[in-house]
């Protein structure tokens, strides 16, 4: 299936008008208004929630072992998960887990 260019650019012009709608019902009508507790509540669980399911595909099928699940990868989660636990700090975490893959990638050959 080919489309042209001028489908192409239809499709991100209202694909960007479609996040800009959505980011200005956020930020510019209810942008200055108090929101109720329960709402602010439900945000602060947001990056909780978003972090892993960025990360859990790159760990369970990661691209650079073809969608191969890979010890290194495997054992750089369990140690950022700890190091989480641990500390109670996400960047902590982070550097954690990314010091245990290289170290693994490195011994794992």
């Amino acid at each position: 299936m080919s489309f042209t260019t001028v489908e192409i650019w239809a499709v991100i012009a209202l694909l960007g008008l479609g996040t800009y709608l959505i980011r200005f019902s956020f930020l510019g009508l209810i942008g200055s208004r108090q929101m109720p507790p329960l709402v602010l509540k439900l945000l602060r669980y947001t990056p909780v929630a978003v972090l892993p399911g960025m990360v859990a595909p790159l760990v369970l099928w990661p691209a650079a072992t073809g969608g191969e699940p890979d010890l290194a990868r495997g054992l750089a989660a369990l140690a950022a998960f700890a190091v989480g636990l641990a500390t109670r700090n996400t960047i902590w975490a982070m550097i954690g887990g990314a010091i245990a893959l290289y170290t693994m990638l490195f011994a794992l050959g």
